[in-house]
């Protein structure tokens, strides 16, 4: 975890008010949370931390670009990045009780704490700009970036499966029309 110190916000120095950090991720990052399902991240991290007495706003912007796998043929393509999310974190006198409600938008951390590390946040927003569902974007034109020929192979085999007659479906189809 050494390789998240630069991760490390010293807080107690900061006077009350915005400071603006940021952070270029690479695939060297996720090294340290195990296997993930994309590579080649190149993203870039802004962060937005508003002090305040006994809380700070923190606003992430995530942008970049990873590769993923499309989910309808199966070839790699490079995702784009662009979220932002916002997370507070307030200083208490027990976080570990307070840490155990279900708000998954606020954290908590000691009064006596000086460093604020937002590298797991990173982790999880980043996971969190990549969407369930990947597939090719469609060109200028509208036409899939999917592989053609595993286009074409998908459409052969919906058809052999819409041409074969179920006796399951065909006694409930007597009942459509009613």
């Amino acid at each position: 975890m050494k390789a998240l110190r630069q991760f490390d916000i010293a807080f107690v120095g900061l006077k009350p008010g915005e400071h603006t950090f940021e952070y270029q991720i690479t695939d060297s990052f996720f090294e340290n949370y195990g296997a993930q399902d994309f590579s080649n991240c190149n993203a870039t991290v802004k962060l937005l931390l508003d002090k305040k007495n006994t809380f700070f706003l923190l606003k992430f912007e995530i942008g970049g670009t990873v590769s993923v796998n499309c989910d309808r043929c199966g070839q790699p393509f490079e995702l784009q990045l662009w979220d932002d999310f916002e997370h507070v974190v307030k200083m208490v006198n027990n976080p570990d009780e307070m840490n155990e409600e279900d708000d998954t938008d606020v954290s908590f951390i000691a009064l006596t704490e000086s460093h604020l590390n937002v590298a797991d946040w990173i982790y999880e927003f980043i996971n969190l700009s990549i969407p369930m569902q990947r597939i090719h974007p469609a060109d200028s034109s509208g036409k899939s970036g999917c592989d053609p020929k595993i286009l074409d192979m998908l459409d052969q085999m919906n058809n052999q499966a819409n041409e074969k007659d179920n006796p399951i479906w065909k006694d409930l189809d007597k009942f459509r029309n009613n």
